[in-house]
């Protein structure tokens, strides 16, 4: 059993990363339906907090059936991180996460997200400040360094542990790779291996399949994973990888009527939270992601983008679902390199 402070997980558990307009409630809602084990929100910035920013605040919305629940946070300034790990706690979430981890530029000017990794004295900063204001388990996203010539990892594993941590899930890249080339998982490897280390260390960064989550369990001895971009359009990957480090075999992949199925759950969540414009909105960018692989549906997503209401989109869904009755898809191969979402 893996434990987050007072905060139990099975062996070897599932972690939905926290995803920059991607893990809404609403996306949460259909992965943890299909298996994850542990979910975060998108990442809110401590400043917005403290202003009262609508997006900032709307992005604390948890639902009791998402437990556990992670809000994550990010910021440059001790005082707004402790004033918004404060603000944080009262909306009674599982655990207050940092993210030291993402790249984006819009993040990384402000002193924030990845360009902390550039100063491991403010990053430990940072982290005090937080640990020190919430009763909550406090954990951390980040990566490997800033650049090849700095990966720091080791030393941030220790340092941030020492100052009152409880997980620390490691992205295999540092941010001058940005989401380019292959994650490299040695170092994630040697900071689990560390006799000093005693939180659990989970991995991030190119799983896309059962076989290589189970290849990754087994060559760096990581305490669970989390998973980002694969989940995007496909959250059925959650319980395939259990199925497949369980038994050794491959659950079938997901009938059209299965896809559409959670694309109405999905669609029914995201239309309860943020109203009937909004949530057919949001929805659009999913579409390409549920159906891909299905020969000839350019139509169908093009309809899908375009019509204002959800009885229009059911016709759709059912047209969808009649025309590819039967169809095999083959076991999901993910594409990396078309889901650039994940911040972290």
């Amino acid at each position: 059993m893996i434990r987050i402070g007072d905060i139990r997980l099975n062996d070897f558990p599932l972690l939905l990363a926290p995803m920059e307009d991607v893990s809404d409630p609403p996306f949460r809602a259909v992965c943890k339906d299909n298996g994850v084990d542990l979910m975060y929100t998108e990442f809110i910035s401590s400043e917005g907090l403290i202003r009262d920013a609508i997006k900032s605040k709307q992005k604390l919305d948890i639902f009791d059936y998402e437990r556990p629940i992670g809000i994550q946070i990010f910021g440059g300034d001790e005082e707004a991180m402790a004033i918004s790990a404060r603000i944080v706690e009262a909306v009674n979430p599982d655990l207050v996460d940092i993210n030291f981890g993402c790249p984006v530029k819009k993040v990384v000017t402000k002193g924030a997200g990845a360009a902390v990794l550039k100063d491991v004295d403010v990053m430990v900063k940072l982290t005090e400040a937080v640990v020190r204001s919430t009763a909550l388990p406090v954990t951390v996203k980040t990566r490997l360094g800033w650049d090849e010539s700095s990966k720091n990892i080791e030393e941030v594993a220790e340092r941030l542990q020492n100052v009152g941590i409880k997980a620390l899930a490691i992205h295999g890249r540092t941010r001058a790779q940005l989401y380019k080339g292959d994650a490299d998982w040695t170092l994630i490897a040697k900071v689990k291996d560390n006799p000093r280390i005693r939180i659990p260390i989970f991995g991030n960064g190119d799983i896309d399949s059962p076989e290589k989550a189970l290849d990754y369990k087994k060559r760096f001895g990581v305490d669970g994973i989390m998973i980002g971009r694969a989940a995007i359009g496909y959250p059925w990957i959650f319980n395939e990888i259990k199925h497949f480090l369980k038994t050794g075999e491959h659950l079938a992949p997901p009938t059209i009527e299965q896809r559409v199925q959670v694309i109405r759950q999905h669609l029914y969540h995201s239309v309860k939270w943020k109203g009937f414009a909004a949530g057919i909105n949001e929805m659009r960018r999913h579409y390409t992601n549920y159906l891909k692989g299905l020969p000839n549906i350019k139509e169908y997503r093009l309809r899908l983008v375009t019509v204002k209401s959800v009885e229009e989109i059911d016709e759709v869904l059912n047209e969808i679902t009649k025309v590819y009755s039967g169809y095999q898809f083959d076991r999901r191969k993910a594409d990396m390199e078309a889901m650039a979402y994940s911040c972290g």
